[in-house]
């Protein structure tokens, strides 16, 4: 676990990039050249496992301990987005910023969070922080996760758009916002009101980032995913689409 700790932070960034890390599920670390961290639906622990009986498959990479970061999004609060282990010791440090859905404020209470370590961001909403932009986009998550969101994430020049859990929804992807991405991250599990893998090979198609990742599979057996059977249906679809099934602990640059 130290080793992938020591690999984000000594990772150099060049100027105009950033390095994107997946942890597994649907948690991402971003890293750009002024060495900030962005940690998005990180989910560290077997909470779930615990509360729910949904068993981590997963090894652990990252411990919460291990890493400050500047900033974490949770999109919704699921813990496996919002993880309630290991919130509270990624707050200690007094200095991250937690930028959560408003579904998270229930959750910020029950652990008492330093509320002025917290930002509750709704559909439109944006929070600036040195030189990095989170925009709420619409996510259809169903009735269990009504505030669930998009997020748009802006690290410079680069704009990475994760669609959170959500259903298909033509009407979002014709958002004039989402034209010219660097990245796309969307989750193929299909349970749970989530995109299955032709679904979210369509989604890919329509908006036609420069580089799409998927997410969201393997870390529970009741959510399913098969990420060859997303990467036949984009094959299906053009053969033109940039799109890489990542590796837990992999990273790349964009």
């Amino acid at each position: 676990m130290k080793d992938f700790a020591d690999l984000i932070k000594s990772l150099e960034v060049s100027p105009g990039e950033v390095a994107v890390f997946w942890l597994g599920q649907a948690g991402f670390v971003f890293k750009n050249s002024a060495n900030r961290l962005v940690g998005l639906d990180l989910y560290l622990s077997d909470s779930c496992n615990k509360e729910f009986g949904f068993k981590r498959l997963m090894p652990f990479l990252l411990q919460p301990e291990e890493i400050i970061f500047d900033l974490l999004i949770a999109s919704h609060a699921h813990y496996d987005h919002f993880d309630i282990e290991a919130m509270p010791e990624l707050l200690r440090n007094g200095r991250t910023v937690l930028v959560t859905a408003q579904d998270g404020r229930p959750l910020c209470d029950r652990l008492s969070l330093p509320s002025e370590q917290i930002r509750y961001i709704g559909l439109g909403d944006e929070f600036d922080f040195a030189g990095i932009n989170i925009r709420a986009l619409p996510c259809d998550h169903g009735v269990l996760a009504p505030d669930a969101v998009g997020i748009m994430l802006s690290i410079g020049d680069k704009r990475i758009y994760y669609t959170g859990d959500t259903a298909y929804r033509e009407d979002y992807w014709a958002n004039p916002e989402l034209k010219d991405l660097d990245l796309l991250i969307l989750p193929i599990n299909g349970a749970y009101g989530n995109l299955n893998e032709a679904e979210a090979a369509e989604t890919a198609v329509r908006i036609n980032a420069r580089m799409t990742v998927p997410c969201h599979f393997w870390n529970f057996a009741e959510h399913g995913g098969d990420p060859m059977r997303f990467s036949k249906e984009i094959q299906q679809r053009t053969t033109d689409l940039p799109y890489t099934i990542m590796a837990m602990g992999e990273y790349i640059f964009i």
